[in-house]
């Protein structure tokens, strides 16, 4: 058996002021932190053999204070991009109600709710999942086939397109998809990479 454990990290700055953050590299805000501790308090009973975040600090700070809150701050940690939030070009730092404002809410909305229609300059989601899903494959699947548990910190996209797989959600089920920050989502599967449970703790 091997446990996945997703982790968005907790609110951010700009989650905060309603802004497009995308790969501006925002500090979490107190509460965040909070909700990092909280989420630590909740995994303090698995042991991970690994973990993996992006390049941008809320996600990696989020994974610091759960690996501190937890006592497993000597695991081998792996960064990188393509675990990175989707990308949102033009519209990043933007208010998100004063983007709806200056472009419309119908085309705001297709931005952010579409799978495969982009923001100028930026990613689509299907975009975030063509980077995204190969690092999962290649890097985090051959761990759980092994029998490791692995906690993954990272993004609303980033790991909506790794549930996009994992749960088989269609375009349309992967967009009434939401991940609430700070709270961890466990999977557990066989010796088949079969899953066995499925587990948000959220309470």
């Amino acid at each position: 058996m091997a446990l996945l454990v997703l982790l968005r990290h907790g609110e951010s700055q700009w989650n905060l002021e309603n802004r497009f953050t995308g790969w501006v590299d925002v500090e979490l805000t107190d509460k965040g932190r909070a909700e990092a501790r909280r989420a630590g308090e909740k995994l303090r009973d698995i042991r991970f053999d690994c973990a993996y975040t992006s390049v941008l600090r809320r996600a990696a700070d989020t994974l610091d204070i759960v690996l501190q809150v937890i006592e497993q701050a000597d695991i081998p940690i792996a960064r990188d991009q393509a675990l990175n939030e989707r990308h949102y070009g033009d519209l990043q730092g933007l208010n998100k109600a004063e983007t709806a404002k200056k472009f419309g809410d119908e085309q705001v909305h297709i931005w952010r709710r579409s799978y495969d229609v982009a923001p100028p300059g930026g990613e689509s989601l299907k975009d975030t999942a063509a980077r995204t899903l190969p690092y999962f494959e290649s890097k985090i699947v051959p761990d759980l086939q092994a029998g490791k548990n692995v906690l993954v910190a990272a993004h609303g996209n980033s790991l909506r397109s790794i549930v996009m797989q994992l749960d088989q959600l269609t375009r349309e089920q992967v967009l009434e998809l939401n991940l609430a920050t700070g709270v961890p989502v466990v999977y557990e599967f066989d010796q088949h990479m079969r899953i066995v449970s499925k587990r948000v703790l959220d309470d």
